[in-house]
């Protein structure tokens, strides 16, 4: 057997109009390695990048919509006739011990006050403290068996946000924007909302990108007339003048961190700096309310005080999928006010008012705009509460057993999965873990949780820390 002969060439000269030609035609090469390197995670693309055994994308776009404090599962989604029954009365043995926080010690257990009903056609329990997302009950899959394992409100919402009680990890969002990338170069990829800037337990660290380069971190959208603060470019600077000034900035920029490489706070500086000259010009469209109608505004509830500002940040929630963005996060109750360890009735009640009304009109408007199977609508708290009474009219934190829905990207409506025990105190049938229900939103972004790795410090990570499984139920 011979060796393949080498082929020798010669250099031939080039000529100045063969240059010109050949370094012209290559110039649209940039423009076309940008575009593939922007889009490498995209669904488009996920045939050729991804593992054969991710699942195909149901949703385009996430909205978590976040009772920030702990919603009681048992006053809204989850009737107890058997506390009822017991109310009055120490906790039973056999329901096992508790471990605390979970009211006070030797408290009597307490029943719900609330009045309920049975909605759609498959009957879904919903208390009188949400009438109007009770008629959305065709759309939703209450999930009545999650559990997590946050004691308290920083631990809590630390894990439902990153999936670690320890801080440190990558947020959600940020999974789903290294996972999938852009769908819109003038708008961010993952924005958050409070309804009181500023008050969210651990705040930025809930949206923050961990160990993965702060370019994946959320973008914060305030409430009011300027969502987005300084976005008006100055009337005195022209387009050029401000693209000029960019560049130069830029090249700093960029020389600095040549020497600095491991920080990527300098990295996400100046992509923040370039997203936000993008954003000039896309984003004030897509927070300008004054384009919807007054229907629609009403639809949300902006005509009333009480929930005109968490309807504005629904509504602007669904501008902002249908430009793209891939994952909202919407806080309700900002600074733990869903946490009723007195005064339940009164907290509750003031909660819900404000809530239900603009959840259901982001359901039903996306519903009517054919977005609804391309969303994937999320709601819950933390943890939910336990049965146990404190202070005589409260509830305390119960992580083991507590109740939230999805809607949405292809999900059946009108199920109730999963179920805790007698009282409400425990998960005991199909129980899911913040991990699974991690799972089955990534499941439905169309990423395989197992997959989706990240390597930090020599070692794969990922999303879910080698735990949890999409849940099949729902997914069915």
């Amino acid at each position: 057997m011979t060796d393949t002969p080498r082929i020798a060439h010669r250099i031939r000269p080039v000529n100045r109009r063969e240059m010109l030609v050949h370094g012209g035609a290559g110039f649209g090469a940039l423009a076309l390695s940008f575009l593939l390197g922007r889009d490498r995670w995209m669904p488009s693309a996920a045939a050729e990048t991804s593992s054969p055994t991710s699942p195909p994308a149901r949703a385009k776009s996430v909205i978590f919509l976040f009772m920030e404090g702990g919603p009681s599962h048992i006053d809204l989604f989850d009737p107890k006739p058997r506390l009822e029954e017991l109310a009055g009365q120490p906790l039973p043995e056999s329901f096992g011990p508790i471990i605390a926080p979970m009211g006070e010690y030797g408290a009597p257990l307490m029943a719900s006050k609330r009045t309920w009903k049975q909605y759609g056609e498959n009957g879904t329990w919903v208390s009188d403290w949400l009438p109007h997302l009770a008629g959305c009950a065709d759309d939703i899959a209450v999930i009545r068996s999650c559990w997590a394992d946050g004691l308290n409100h920083s631990n809590g919402v630390c894990q439902m946000n990153t999936g670690s009680i320890l801080g440190g990890r990558p947020s959600l969002g940020s999974w789903v924007h290294y996972g999938l990338g852009t769908a819109n170069d003038s708008l961010p990829v993952f924005v958050v909302m409070e309804d009181n800037p500023g008050r969210v337990v651990n705040g930025p660290r809930n949206w923050g990108s961990g160990f993965m380069p702060a370019s994946y971190q959320g973008t914060a959208v305030l409430p009011g007339e300027e969502p987005i603060r300084f976005l008006e470019p100055s009337a005195e600077i022209s387009h050029s003048q401000q693209r000029a000034k960019l560049d130069l900035l830029n090249q700093w920029n960029r020389r600095h961190l040549a020497t600095r490489s491991h920080q990527t706070e300098l990295e996400a500086r100046i992509e923040s700096y370039e997203l936000a000259f993008r954003m000039q010009s896309a984003a004030p469209e897509a927070v300008d309310l004054a384009q919807e109608s007054a229907e629609t505004e009403s639809l949300y509830g902006m005509d009333q005080k009480e929930t005109a500002t968490f309807g504005r940040q629904c509504l602007l929630a669904r501008r902002l999928v249908e430009r793209g963005v891939r994952f909202v996060q919407l806080y309700h109750g900002s600074g733990s006010r869903w946490d009723a360890h007195s005064g339940l009735e009164r907290n509750h009640a003031g909660l819900c008012r404000e809530m239900d009304r603009p959840v259901a009109g982001l359901i039903k408007d996306l519903k009517r705009r054919g977005l609804l199977d391309q969303t994937l609508v999320v709601w819950g708290g933390e943890f939910g509460r336990s049965p146990v009474s404190e202070q005589g009219d409260g509830r305390d934190h119960n992580p083991y057993g507590f109740t939230m829905w999805m809607a949405g990207a292809g999900i059946r409506g009108g199920r109730t999965i999963g179920a805790t025990d007698e009282i409400g105190l425990r998960a005991i049938e199909n129980r899911l873990h913040v991990h699974d229900l991690h799972a089955t939103i990534l499941h439905l972004m169309g990423l395989d949780h197992m997959q989706l790795t990240y390597f930090h410090k020599g070692r794969p990570e990922r999303p879910t820390i080698n735990e949890g499984e999409a849940c099949r139920t729902l997914l069915g």
